[in-house]
């Protein structure tokens, strides 16, 4: 009997230097090699190369506020630890200046290093996978000849030994991210196209659709389940649903879809947090057709499932009170003084300056964490040369918890709004978590409420 404990430990020995072996050898089973031959000095393939890089939006991730454009160093939270992005520049020390076309491809499409070991799935490979060899043709073209060298070296992960390790993300690769390929859901040359967009480049599912217990996204497209795209919270965010219902599209047009990807905003609403991200670096630069198509496609999802189609219709009780100084809550004091001025007594804001917060579904998303983030952290909205200025929300971090529970509530179930309530915990929360959260460009708020200073867009 006391050799069992030997022989247990000789199998577990056994069994883990297999599983290495085999981890080692999984990444070669996934790449691939290419017969293209890339000119990297073509001017035209450049061109298309920038392009389909705003489509994937590789800047947002790969450059830190007010660092080099794609010298990599930005911070992402795992319950775990820090994980850094990479320097995708040209340099031949510290970016990718060796990679040979292949190199690049894999890592990008196959999420497979130099070096042969897996990537973090940080890295959107699960979506980049079906973009096409000549796409990535053409963004190693732009990214070897147009992109500026940076000699920056990366930063390690802050995750613990063992679960620092490479070659167990191989198989998490072969189990959630196997080898796929585009299939169109129907003959629509416009919808194929936005489709394309939604599911491949602009990697939406990301942030848009729910993790799984391996952090994998459930679902990689609508045929898949229509948990796809159906809202998930990341970063402190709650990324809303994109499909039909109330609290997800089922209330707006292809035309504001269009106009909110390609401004930043709308008559009622504005984007904050990553989406800001998203319009300031990536789709404010895509056509109008582009833009157009992937509004056409999202519009075609059905409602998510177990989601309310439609809200109960509600009066408006609380624009004749606010009006008349009737403030019968803590809530509607605090109302009010901080947020009146800008989002009137309506609720309705000011076109495209002061985002609505009635009939937001933003603001009465079932999960409360966008409304209390940037309650907590302020904001900004995305830079575009389609409207004067960028405009700010100022952090509201003085007031105390119960205070900005007490305000979200009524914010979040005044006017036509209907929510679940939130309680004081959920606001320390949410405080612990911005306290170790790193800052973005759009998360800065300056001194004033207002940032006026900012005329216009700086492209790069």
């Amino acid at each position: 009997m006391k050799k069992w404990p030997l022989i247990i430990l000789v199998v577990a020995v056994i069994g883990l230097a297999l599983a290495f072996v085999i981890g080692q050898l999984l990444p070669n089973m996934r790449t691939t090699s290419s017969d293209l031959e890339v000119n990297i000095t073509d001017p035209a393939l450049i061109k298309q190369g920038a392009y389909v890089a705003r489509t994937a939006d590789c800047v947002a991730c790969h450059t830190t506020l007010d660092g080099e454009a794609y010298a990599g160093g930005l911070p992402m939270l795992t319950p775990l630890g820090a994980i850094y992005s990479t320097n995708i520049t040209p340099d031949k020390t510290t970016g990718i200046g060796n990679y040979s076309f292949d190199d690049f491809k894999n890592a990008v499409k196959h999420g497979v290093r130099i070096d042969n070991s897996a990537l973090y799935p940080a890295m959107p490979y699960p979506s980049y996978q079906i973009m096409p060899d000549d796409d990535m043709a053409a963004m190693y073209a732009y990214f070897m000849s147009d992109v500026k060298a940076v000699n920056q070296p990366n930063q390690k992960s802050e995750l613990p030994p063992v679960m620092n390790w490479r070659w167990p993300l191989s198989y998490w690769q072969a189990i959630f991210a196997p080898k796929r390929s585009f299939t169109p859901e129907t003959d629509d040359a416009v919808l194929v196209r936005g489709q394309y967009l939604i599911e491949g480049p602009g990697h939406c599912g990301s942030c848009h659709t729910e993790r799984g217990i391996g952090f994998q996204e459930v679902a990689l497209t609508n045929a898949d389940s229509e948990e796809y795209l159906s809202g998930a919270v990341i970063d402190g965010w709650r990324a809303k649903s994109l499909r039909g219902e109330h609290r997800g599209l089922g209330t707006w047009n292809t035309a504001e879809l269009s106009e909110f990807f390609k401004t930043g905003r709308t008559d009622t609403t504005a984007a904050f947090g990553a989406m800001a991200d998203v319009v300031e670096h990536s789709t404010q630069y895509m056509t109008d057709n582009d833009l157009n198509a992937m509004s056409a496609y999202l519009k075609t999802l059905t409602p998510a499932p177990n989601k309310e189609v439609v809200l109960p219709e509600k009066k408006d009780l609380t624009t004749q009170k606010l009006l008349d100084g009737n403030y019968d809550s803590r809530g509607a004091i605090l109302y009010a003084e901080y947020c009146q001025v800008c989002h009137r007594a309506d609720g309705k804001g000011v076109p495209r300056i002061f985002p609505a917060l009635d009939a937001n579904s933003a603001v009465y998303a079932k999960n409360a964490d966008s409304v209390l983030q940037i309650t907590l952290g302020g904001g900004r909205m995305p830079e575009t040369p389609y409207d004067r200025m960028a405009f700010t929300m100022p952090e509201f971090t003085n007031l105390a918890d119960a205070d900005i529970a007490e305000v979200v509530n009524y914010v979040r179930n005044s006017w036509t709004n209907q929510a679940p309530e939130i309680g004081v915990n959920d606001v320390v929360k949410m405080r612990a978590f911005l306290a170790k959260k790193p800052k973005t460009a759009t998360d800065i708020a300056p001194d004033l409420s207002i940032n006026a200073a900012t005329q216009g867009a700086n492209h790069e």
